[in-house]
């Protein structure tokens, strides 16, 4: 297990995404318009795209490739063309500091 501090809380808006390594993962982190973080596996089910480069909105980013959504609270993929989940790891937020951990 690695838990790694990818930045300051001030540093990601609500609404946006970013992608973040942690544990040699890439990791979209993304913080929901309420101000909840949560953290996904930056990587498309259906073709590998970017997820963290994706537009969030709500809960749902949406990959920049073919336009799949996926809920960030979950992983699960709610449009074609993706129908694989991806993976969901825990956030953490300490004096300001965000931290993700993978195993």
């Amino acid at each position: 297990m690695s838990i790694e501090q990818v930045g300051s809380l001030d540093e990601i808006m609500p609404g946006t995404a970013r992608v973040v390594e942690v544990g040699g993962q890439s990791i979209a982190l993304c913080r929901v318009e309420d101000g909840e973080l949560y953290a996904i596996e930056n990587r498309c089910t259906h073709d590998d795209g970017p997820l963290g480069e994706g537009e969030l909105e709500g809960d749902r980013i949406e990959c920049p490739r073919h336009g799949a959504l996926f809920d960030v609270t979950t992983g699960r993929a709610v449009t074609l063309p993706a129908i694989g989940k991806v993976r969901c790891f825990a956030v953490s937020v300490s004096d300001g500091r965000v931290q993700v951990e993978v195993d």
